[in-house]
């Protein structure tokens, strides 16, 4: 028996390498992607990517992108009620579980978990309490390419925003950051991977501050090119 699953999807790298340890699970069907846009600005409240950015991503990797609609500053218990109602549709169509790429904070998965739970649906963190220098190297070894596109500079030069995720950038991060950014030192974007048809083609717009971090518009020069052979 299969079980259907959503996988929380930021658009970054640590949602790429969970969305790939779950589709080569034969014991699992994945059926789309969920992402949370503040309505304002349509931008992942995340790292605020552009929602054209995301449908891109998920026409790429063929699943469906089911948005949760924010206003700004959205407090926890608004973000709680917008994705149980947007979970509820899918669960209706037989949704078992919401999988998230969470690396090792317990209270993020505590507080996943306890959104979930109301809903009836299981909870799963494919890539939970693996060491995170073994999964940046995979990361790069299993060819997904992606993009610096936030950073806290008090954690990690401003520079390092709109660099690739390479072993180069991660020899220049400082002592003591994390080199998933799990702590929020810094968020990507992908834009190609093992998984995906087609990469995407991209460029770094304008640079931005906003509460501390630095953000760089990630912007198309062409959504779509050729699928692989």
């Amino acid at each position: 028996m299969t079980t259907k699953v959503l996988l929380a999807w930021s658009g970054g790298k640590d949602s790429a390498l969970a969305l790939q340890r779950l589709q080569r699970d034969p014991q699992v069907v994945v059926l789309g992607l969920l992402t949370t846009f503040v309505e304002r600005y349509g931008r992942v409240q995340m790292h605020g990517m552009r929602r054209v950015m995301l449908e891109a991503q998920a026409e790429a990797l063929g699943l469906p992108l089911y948005p949760v609609w924010l206003p700004p500053q959205a407090n926890n218990a608004v973000y709680e009620r917008a994705v149980r109602q947007a979970l509820a549709p899918l669960q209706r169509s037989g949704l078992d579980a919401v999988a998230f790429g969470d690396l090792f904070l317990q209270d993020i998965r505590t507080f996943r978990e306890q959104l979930i739970a109301p809903t009836g649906l299981n909870s799963l963190f494919p890539l939970w309490g693996e060491d995170t220098h073994a999964l940046s190297r995979e990361i790069i070894r299993e060819g997904f390419h992606a993009t610096v596109v936030c950073v806290n500079p008090a954690r990690v030069p401003a520079t390092l925003l709109g660099r690739v995720y390479d072993e180069g950038l991660m020899r220049e991060l400082p002592d003591g950051v994390d080199p998933c950014g799990e702590n929020g030192e810094f968020h990507t974007f992908v834009q190609d991977g093992p998984n995906f048809a087609w990469p995407l083609a991209t460029m770094v717009g304008v640079q931005r501050q906003w509460e501390g971090h630095l953000f760089a518009d990630l912007l198309p020069i062409a959504m779509r090119v050729q699928p692989r052979a």
